[in-house]
């Protein structure tokens, strides 16, 4: 069979209009049905480009120069955001940002789901910057010796060296900047992922939204630290806020960010922080969500659609460290969480332990084998909140639900595309969607959340 021909060449400058954009904030245009992707264009703008790969059956282009500018388009807060790949629609208006945001699962649920359902526009922050409680950076070396903290630039490996960054927070910035000069003072020399040498990989800060406590992670290529009591000393006495200083050892050539081991430097374990009246101990693996302020509106339209009453049993499947499940737990007469990550259940139940909440019970294990275990136990479900990873929920697990016919279902989502899969099951199960609501808990990036409220017909 002839190679089919297609009807653009790499290194070939076009003019396009650009008629969508991708689950990656990327412009679309099509040339005979042909699709290009090109960053930092804008649906609705004419734009200048140049063709830089082609697949068989889409490729990639640069945008030269905007011919006919889009309303929508706005000058990016950051001055490194075209080298950086942190965040990818700052050049799109908030406002837009939130309409891209409702389409995009509107979208997804059509076309992958088949589903023709009513999607509330995406709840977006009244301040969309300086939000995240998480600041994970690589640190490397420049060919010139220099050392480097900062973000990927975008499908690449190549470190953006970074000062300052308008969706983290500053405090944390300052930390970072404090680290990276401490590295070349006292020759901590960054790690070198290609030949597997250097000690400092990553340092990770983490910030108690309510408590004002940090946490500081050095991810580390090897255990022994030479320079652990002057480093430790003057980072802690400049920074008083600093509650908890840790080093995870990672010696494996890997992309995986943390390790196994992990060793306390200074202070505590644990960092606290609030979600309402709850208050959570943050471990330097624990698993939670980075968006202080709209995590608040996640969980409480979660519950909203959960209608729970102090007579129902909720289960809480992926419930990492129990962050809905303890949220949840001063309305209903019990609460159920399964988790597949050890150090997640034990930071569950020590979070329990805290709010002196004694309706709970964690269990380690996959949810499509425990569920059916409680099931088994006698233990009847009214309500369950699914909030799976962004692959979905698992198959087995999905039948299981179908066969429980519990009343009450929510499903929070980090994917749209893996919801509408899920969804199209669930609703042949027996499930009808009842409300669709987006909630922007990364502004400035094309990710969205989904809370979904869902009832068995069959209940």
């Amino acid at each position: 069979m002839a190679k089919r021909e297609l009807p653009v060449k790499e290194n070939e400058e076009l003019v396009a209009d650009i008629t969508g954009i991708t689950h990656k904030g990327e412009g679309v245009a099509k040339f005979k049905g042909y699709p290009l992707f090109i960053k930092g264009a804008m649906q609705g703008e004419t734009v200048r480009l140049k063709v830089v790969q082609t697949k068989k059956n889409f490729g990639y282009g640069k945008l030269l120069e905007v011919v006919n500018e889009s309303e929508h388009r706005v000058e990016p807060r950051c001055s490194l955001y075209k080298e950086c790949g942190g965040c990818n629609v700052q050049h799109i208006s908030y406002e837009q940002q939130l309409a891209n945001k409702t389409d995009l699962v509107v979208d997804n649920l059509k076309r992958i789901g088949h589903l023709e359902v009513d999607v509330n526009p995406c709840i977006g922050m009244e301040d969309p910057w300086r939000y995240r409680n998480k600041t994970q950076v690589p640190f490397g070396l420049t060919e010139a010796g220099e050392v480097v903290a900062g973000f990927y630039k975008p499908r690449s490996h190549d470190i953006v060296n970074m000062e300052r960054c308008d969706i983290q927070d500053d405090t944390a910035d300052e930390i970072i900047d404090r680290i990276r000069q401490l590295s070349a003072e006292y020759d901590i020399e960054p790690y070198n992922e290609f030949k597997h040498k250097g000690f400092l990989r990553h340092v990770i800060v983490r910030k108690g939204h309510a408590t004002n406590e940090y946490m500081v992670t050095l991810i580390t290529n090897k255990k022994r630290f030479l320079q652990k009591e002057p480093f430790v000393d003057v980072l802690s006495s400049e920074f008083k806020m600093i509650k908890s200083i840790v080093q995870n050892v990672n010696t494996k050539k890997t992309n995986v960010i943390l390790g196994d081991e992990t060793l306390v430097l200074y202070g505590q374990e644990y960092i606290y922080d609030y979600i309402g009246d709850v208050k959570f101990a943050i471990s330097a693996r624990s698993f939670y969500q980075i968006n202080p302020v709209q995590t608040k509106v996640l969980y409480e339209k979660a519950l909203e659609y959960a209608n729970l009453t102090k007579e129902d049993t909720l289960i809480d499947a992926y419930c990492g460290i129990g962050t809905i499940a303890l949220f949840a737990a001063n309305r209903v007469k019990k609460v159920y969480g399964v988790e597949v990550v050890k150090d997640a259940i034990k930071d569950a139940k020590y979070n329990a332990e805290l709010n002196g909440f004694k309706n709970t019970h964690f269990e380690l294990g996959k949810a499509e084998v425990v569920i059916p275990d409680w099931r088994k136990q006698g233990i009847e479900a009214n309500a369950l909140i699914v909030d799976p990873p962004r692959k979905g929920c698992d198959e087995s697990l999905l039948n299981t639900i179908i066969e429980m016919q519990i009343p009450r279902m929510v499903y929070v989502s980090c994917n749209p595309a893996t919801l509408a899969r899920d969804l199209r099951i669930l609703e042949d199960g027996g499930y009808a969607i009842r409300e669709v609501q987006p909630v922007d808990m990364f502004p400035h990036t094309s990710h969205v959340e989904c809370v979904v409220s869902m009832v068995c017909e069959g209940k």
